[in-house]
């Protein structure tokens, strides 16, 4: 009687421990999503940033709902046949709807047009598309129907790839640099998280996460290919320290140095036959703030304007 309560109190002091960490990882993720592009931006010379406090919150929600409604129907496939978590596609993309629709609103706000003006701008149009996209792909998995959840989530990412990507030098490259790398980050930071859960729910097992582990290996290479690449041709080598998007970007690069040693350590795990979920789940977190650092990464200027702007300037 004894050794179950003191187990007992073990799991509820450990479920305690977690919620809190959790609620302190909001708190942060939060204050770093409204001041850390206007920090980045700190004495590099570039034009202040409006609402971009408000502009990343509501990019997060939109590259978080992508990852966990991909990241769903990937994981759904390597999981097989057994016990699985309870399906967040549905509020995942109703989240990511509501957050595309609140960009519409804000950019109608800085730019002072109405909404009807605002749908006939670019980025507005883009933006439309995206929230129908997600609205859609709800649709779909609250019918039943999640696989044709595809079709639409594809249409998400390629009008985010073309709203990120408005430079007049080979836009479609970069545009297709972005649709690789942001359908590899979906899928590796939402599949890891589902896969994740379905283990939870089963108890632990090898079988899903290892499944998962090769897939992730491509997905690593594919986001490393495309990064290096997108990289190169946005970030002059003068800018990387003066610009916001290098400052960034080198917080990014190091939060994926950790989030590769993480799925390192976890990998070294399943292949010794033993439990890989804590450091597969210190590699999810890692993940979130990849994800954070990623909406500060799109809210920034170009630092591609700010090198040709300081050449002409000399």
């Amino acid at each position: 009687m004894t050794v179950h309560t003191e187990d007992g109190a073990a799991r509820r002091s450990g479920r305690r421990r977690t919620r809190t960490a959790l609620v302190i990882g909001a708190l942060v993720a939060v204050a770093v999503a409204l001041f850390g592009a206007g920090i980045a931006a700190r004495g590099t010379g570039e034009l202040h940033i409006p609402a971009a406090g408000a502009t990343t919150v509501l990019r997060v929600a939109v590259f978080a709902a992508l990852a966990l409604h991909l990241g769903e129907l990937v994981g759904a496939r390597l999981a097989g046949p057994g016990r699985t978590p309870r399906s967040c596609a549905v509020w995942a993309a109703l989240g990511g709807a509501a957050a595309s629709a609140g960009q519409i609103v804000l950019l109608a706000d800085i730019s002072d047009l109405d909404l009807t003006a605002t749908y006939g701008t670019r980025d507005g149009r883009l933006l439309l598309a995206m929230a129908n996209g997600f609205a859609l792909a709800a649709g779909c998995a609250a019918l039943g129907r999640p696989g044709r959840a595809v079709v639409p989530l594809a249409l998400v990412v390629g009008a985010e790839a073309l709203r990120a990507h408005p430079e007049p030098y080979t836009p479609e490259l970069g545009t297709a640099l972005t649709v690789v790398h942001l359908t590899a980050a979906s899928l590796w930071a939402g599949g890891l998280f589902h896969v994740l859960r379905t283990a939870w729910l089963r108890g632990g097992g090898r079988d899903v996460p290892a499944r998962y582990a090769r897939l992730a290996v491509w997905l690593y290479a594919a986001l490393a290919v495309t990064g290096t690449c997108s990289t190169l041709r946005r970030l002059p080598a003068e800018a990387v320290f003066t610009s916001a998007y290098g400052r960034v970007l080198i917080a990014k690069l190091a939060l994926v140095a950790l989030v590769s040693v993480l799925a390192l350590a976890a990998r070294r795990r399943l292949r010794g036959g033993g439990d890989a979920t804590r450091p597969a789940g210190a590699e999810a977190a890692a993940l979130a703030g990849v994800v954070l650092v990623s909406a500060i990464l799109t809210v920034v200027p170009d630092p591609h304007w700010l090198s040709v702007h300081s050449a002409v300037l000399r």
